[in-house]
């Protein structure tokens, strides 16, 4: 169904399948998509993952693939759906680099993601009569006047800065698909996720949390921007998964775009303090120059999360690290430098070596 057909009156709705759902999930392959696809297929639906590996991983699939409800599809989100894939029930549309380093690579085809991307998920969605969820990001707000952010907010956003390729896209995918979906008759659930981190995210992605983890691991210095007072609210992959899926199982329109993330608020230096101290790590920590637009507080205001969704962040910071830093302690252990035993984990094995599992020597 071509954009300029688009139904006025709703789409019509198809055969469930009975034995789960059928979902797709473009950018499957990324971060939160691995997480999210798992989650699915672990409450009994087939799912297919489209992703081009722009920024997503084969590794994080290997297991799913090993499923007989997972289908991996080499797609760019920008392109149609290929006519042979099943009518889906729903449809998750996380397809877009998500860091800055990634989505500044190239910005105008980042620009075009969001655009391209919801186009054809909304074309999709209206043949299928598809519930949609778009995962939008608190980047929409900008370095924002209001704090903590409530989506009642519009935003502070520089339409022409270094970050504008990826605030805009977003801004305008909301856009998309709010009229849309609307014109369409097409469910839609949107998340503005706010900073969320975990086990599978790219070790060189540029987001804080990677950044300064690896940097521990390894023993280099821990980059930190301005003088460290900016904040940011950190939740946990596992608690942001359970958002999505309260969310996209609501059986009530919520009215718009709806905060998920953790409103508990977290200096940066306070941040380096503590990864240094979980990893054990005898790295300094070094001050650079603010980059241009980068926000200085964010913090969601989740009040309609937890009205709609009976849901809010319940990992701590430090519990989340954790598992965060044992996750990526795999990957620093297979290169040269020397590597450092995460503090929390030498500490719980000062009574026998380290002959098995993720840290084994």
């Amino acid at each position: 169904m071509k954009l300029n057909d688009w139904p006025a009156s709703p789409a019509p709705a198809m055969p469930r399948n009975p034995s789960g759902k059928s979902i797709a999930v473009t950018g499957g392959a990324g971060f939160l998509g691995t997480h999210l696809c798992e989650a699915l297929l672990a409450r009994g639906h087939h799912v297919v993952c489209l992703d081009n590996f722009a920024t997503g991983s084969r590794e994080n699939l290997r297991a799913l693939v090993a499923t007989n409800r997972f289908t991996l599809v080499e797609q760019d989100v920008v392109l149609p759906f290929p006519a042979s894939l099943p009518r889906f029930d729903e449809i998750w549309n996380l397809a877009c680099p998500a860091s800055p380093p990634h989505y500044q690579r190239d910005p105008v085809r980042t620009l075009f993601i969001c655009a391209d991307g919801a186009r054809r998920v909304l074309e999709r969605a209206a043949e299928d009569g598809a519930r949609v969820f778009h995962a939008s990001t608190s980047e929409v707000y900008g370095d924002p006047d209001i704090h903590p952010q409530p989506e009642t907010y519009a935003g502070h956003v520089n339409p022409v800065g270094p970050r504008a390729c990826y605030d805009e896209g977003k801004r305008f995918a909301e856009a998309v698909f709010t009229d849309g979906c609307a014109r369409a008759g097409i469910e839609l659930r949107m998340a503005r996720i706010f900073n969320t981190y975990g086990p599978r995210m790219h070790p060189d992605d540029g987001r804080v949390v990677s950044n300064f983890v690896v940097q521990a691991l390894r023993g280099e210095d821990i980059t930190v921007y301005g003088d460290g007072s900016q904040t940011r609210s950190f939740c946990y992959v596992d608690d942001l998964i359970a958002g999505f899926l309260a969310l996209m199982a609501l059986d009530t329109d919520p009215r718009g775009p709806v905060n998920l993330g953790n409103p508990v608020e977290t200096r940066m230096d306070e941040l380096a303090d503590l990864v240094v101290e979980l990893t054990g790590s005898r790295s300094r920590i070094v001050r650079r120059p603010l980059p241009v637009d980068d926000p200085r507080r964010r913090r969601p205001d989740i009040g309609k999360a937890r009205a709609l969704l009976d849901w809010e962040p319940r990992v701590p910071l430090r519990t989340g690290l954790e598992r965060t830093i044992a996750h990526f302690a795999e990957g620093v252990a297979a290169e040269p430098a020397p590597r450092l035993v995460p503090g929390f984990l030498a500490a719980a094995n000062t009574a026998r070596p380290l002959t098995e599992g993720a840290l084994a020597s």
